[in-house]
């Protein structure tokens, strides 16, 4: 039996097939549809008797290659791949669940994923209840018997709480619930969720697995038989990911382990600085010995990622100034980029939510979120010190 390779391994050598041409590096298939052999050929696949590519709002090879490898990295059994990470989320959704259904969902998620739950599933008779993923001995109390999923961030964005996946996989299945986690903060590369009972894992693949803030795309893995309705509504609704995209993250993922090993080193420095510093009122990262779910995050995740977020001292006003007052560090609407990102979630991603919802969610007024990016640690310290000495 041959050996398993490594994830970096298997992110540089998963491919798809090559061509006449035997190109070492995988082509562009920028192509809409497929040509058949025969007619026969061509009704055994329309009729699913035959795996092959059709039409590309269904497969394409490049497609197909980038969905290869995430399967790969997080042990699932199948996948599917979106225009973007929020499409994978509201597929997800709108294929396993039905008028009547309610999900339990942690109250620490990105906030178009707030509004998908309160506006568009709400409207379709699908309910919800927000439980605080700090609170797991009330969890038991929210289930009903129309609950049929529970959807979580670990790290959650942006207060990055920690949740402990093999706790909440024996609890999805005790319920007989779907569990679906979004692992966009840590990748596959830091953590994989399936190992500890998830069913379905979802990646804005915008973020760190394309990792220089070029495309757009979005992936969910994990059980076959819950891909069967998930495929099916990607094919009828048409969210797919562009061939082009899905080349662009395919090569992406060569450099994914080296990418997030730095991103994590950076990050802790980044963290540990903040840690010490006398304007700064709270840190959280999941590597820091003081955050409540350190140990739980040392088993579950590789490394602590590169997300940071931090509570300043001066609330709002003080937060819009020291933004102001950055000069390397881009102020913009991503993560996951080699540059480092700087941003402040109650007035930009989380806005929507009321205030109510965003202090339950940890997001106080002068939270502040860092992406650290791959730029020397020195000078992505200097610019945090300058931005904390003009922002008094």
């Amino acid at each position: 039996m041959a050996r398993k390779k490594h994830p970096e391994t298997i992110a540089i050598r998963t491919q798809a097939e090559r061509t006449k041409f035997k190109e070492h590096s995988v082509p562009l298939y920028l192509t809409s549809s497929f040509v058949f052999d025969n007619a026969e050929i061509m009704r055994a696949m329309f009729s699913d008797e035959v795996e092959g590519n059709i039409y590309t709002r269904f497969s394409n090879p490049n497609i197909s290659e980038f969905t290869d490898k995430i399967c790969l990295l997080e042990g699932a059994e199948s996948g599917v791949a979106f225009a973007s990470g929020m499409a994978a989320v509201f597929a997800t959704f709108a294929a396993l669940l039905k008028t009547g259904d309610h999900i339990i969902c942690c109250d620490s998620v990105f906030g178009s994923t707030h509004t998908v739950l309160e506006k568009q599933l709400a409207r379709w008779g699908i309910g919800h209840t927000y439980v605080d993923i700090q609170k797991t001995n009330e969890w038991e109390r929210y289930f009903h018997p129309n609950t049929k999923m529970i959807f979580v961030e670990t790290p959650s964005n942006p207060a990055l709480d920690i949740i402990d996946l093999v706790w909440l996989g024996k609890l999805s299945k005790k319920h007989k619930c779907i569990l679906v986690v979004d692992n966009c903060f840590a990748t596959p590369i830091l953590q994989q969720p399936i190992k500890y009972g998830a069913d379905l894992v979802i990646h804005s693949a915008t973020k760190y697995i394309d990792g220089q803030g070029r495309v757009l795309g979005g992936v969910t893995v994990g059980r076959k038989d819950l891909m069967v309705d998930i495929k099916a509504f990607l094919r009828q609704t048409g969210a797919s990911l562009s061939p082009f995209n899905a080349w662009v993250l395919s090569k992406s993922m060569e450099t994914l382990t080296l990418r997030m090993e730095k991103h994590s080193a950076n990050a802790l420095k980044v963290a540990q600085y903040l840690e010490k510093h006398k304007d700064v009122e709270s840190v959280k990262y999941p590597f820091l010995p003081s955050h409540p779910k350190y140990k739980v995050a040392k088993k579950q995740m590789k490394l602590g990622g590169g997300m940071v977020s931090f509570i300043i001292k001066g609330g709002l006003k003080r937060g819009k100034k020291f933004l102001d007052a950055v000069e390397m560090a881009s102020l913009t609407a991503n993560l996951g980029d080699t540059r480092t990102i700087i941003s402040h979630p109650a007035s930009t991603t989380h806005a929507k939510l009321t205030e109510e919802q965003r202090i339950a969610s940890g997001i106080l007024p002068g939270l502040i979120r860092i992406s650290a990016g791959l730029e020397h640690i020195e000078d992505i310290l200097e610019d945090l010190d300058q931005a904390f000495r003009k922002s008094k």
